[in-house]
């Protein structure tokens, strides 16, 4: 049986790849989380839209939990 995850808390999530030769669709999910530059760090509720997002950029992103 699948775990099931609880959205609740923070979560701080560093971009640590370039966005550059990347789709326009990965930079906009980018602009949404409000990263756009190598390091560049930010604070965000835990909720299945954050998660979905960072999900689709995790290539270019760390995440850790607060």
């Amino acid at each position: 049986m699948k775990e099931e995850i609880k959205y609740e808390g923070k979560i701080r999530v560093k971009q640590t790849r370039s966005a550059c030769q990347r789709t326009q669709r990965a930079k906009d999910t980018l602009a949404a989380l409000g990263l756009g530059r190598i390091g560049k760090v930010q604070e965000l509720a835990f909720n299945p839209a954050v998660a979905g997002m960072v999900k689709k950029v995790r290539h270019l992103v760390s995440v850790e939990k607060i």
